[in-house]
């Protein structure tokens, strides 16, 4: 039987810990050769859409798999993508044009000795969750070794699956979070506060974000940097999630952070290569840092790269993109804990088999 789950289960099924370990894993694999990614493919259909102007259809697709996750899995977005602007902000848009108002994504998990597929589920929740998840990873390699306050810039869905996730590993004396929208910004850290039982303060401005902060996250949907370079502090670890395409050059980190960076470490520099980003690929030809100097995150947890060696060091990580590893890994961690809670509908994996050579 094939297992089918919804977003909500998806959560019941998964904690910070188990995602974070089996990201680790699958990461230190693909290091080794015993895991692979194909790099995320987006495809834009090449004219606007009749009914929403300035947005155009989009077809994304990822897939990968590791040794350890026992499973191969196939992530497909089916997307109506565009821009618009928030608090005079430029941001990236999908619209839930699908029917009832909503969106389609999914994940399909393939067990891969017995080549069927063996559980499909949404691609919303798992898609926050692999993305903290990595940047938690990142985090344990490069993060000063006992950091005490977090500055957070997002107040969306990813920006509370990374302060969830972060807090989860990290015992932080204070968490600070700033968001162009401030009314918006209040009742994330209200929201956020009661379900980590701990106090999580608004700032009113991105230097107040990043002032004194030992970790500055962002997880945001910005187009254009949300900090300047210029007050990062010797000892601060520095992450972004603020991944690009060849048709949107959007970014979280401006060039002086980068410049700054004694360490730069990367998700993957393929992808950043193909999509011409302008935090990875662009860099380096600008000649803000060397592309043989900008390291990637597999690399860092196998041990092959050394990851924070002093404290006075400023260490970025770009989680530049995602990957079919991370949906592999974060999938079968969640397949695993809901047919051990019972969670899901069994349906018959018979509809997806035939009898003749494909």
């Amino acid at each position: 039987m094939t297992l089918l789950l919804n977003n909500d289960e998806v959560e019941r099924a998964l904690t910070p810990e188990d995602a974070i370990a089996a990201t680790e894993c699958i990461y230190r694999e693909l290091a080794e050769g015993k895991a692979i990614n194909r790099p995320r493919s987006q495809t834009y259909l090449p004219v606007e859409s009749k009914q929403n102007p300035g947005f155009q259809y989009r077809m994304k697709t990822q897939e990968g798999s590791g040794v350890s996750s026992g499973v191969w899995a196939l992530r497909i977005t089916s997307d109506m993508a565009g821009f618009s602007y928030t608090a005079g902000v430029k941001r990236r848009r999908i619209l839930p044009v699908a029917t009832g108002g909503r969106y389609c994504g999914m994940v399909i998990l393939f067990d891969i000795e017995r080549i069927e597929p063996v559980a499909i589920m949404p691609d919303g929740v798992i898609q926050k969750i692999r993305v903290a998840a990595l940047s938690v990873v990142g985090a344990k390699y490069l993060a000063p070794a006992k950091p005490r306050v977090l500055g957070l810039f997002g107040s969306g869905w990813q920006a509370g699956a990374h302060l969830e996730f972060l807090c989860s590993h990290f015992p932080f004396e204070f968490v600070k979070v700033f968001s162009p929208n401030q009314e918006h910004c209040r009742e994330f850290c209200g929201t956020m506060g009661a379900k980590l039982g701990r106090e999580i303060k608004t700032v009113s401005s991105p230097e107040a974000a990043v002032d004194g902060s030992d970790i500055v996250q962002c997880a945001t949907a910005a187009w254009d940097a949300v900090f300047d370079g210029h007050w990062v502090e010797k000892g601060m670890y520095v992450a972004s999630i603020g991944g690009s395409d060849s048709s949107n050059k959007r970014r979280e980190i401006d060039d002086e952070t980068i410049r700054r960076a004694d360490l730069y470490v990367v998700h993957a520099k393929d992808v950043a290569r193909l999509d011409q980003s302008p935090d990875v690929w662009e860099i380096a030809q600008k000649g803000i840092k060397n592309w043989d100097s900008i390291q990637e995150i597999q690399d860092l947890v196998a041990g092959k790269v050394e990851g924070r060696t002093s404290p006075e060091q400023i260490t970025v990580f770009n989680n530049n993109t995602g990957a079919g590893t991370q949906f592999a890994s974060v999938g079968a961690a969640v397949l695993n804990r809901a047919k051990a809670l019972g969670l899901g509908k069994e349906i018959p994996t018979e509809w997806f088999l035939e009898d003749v050579s494909p």
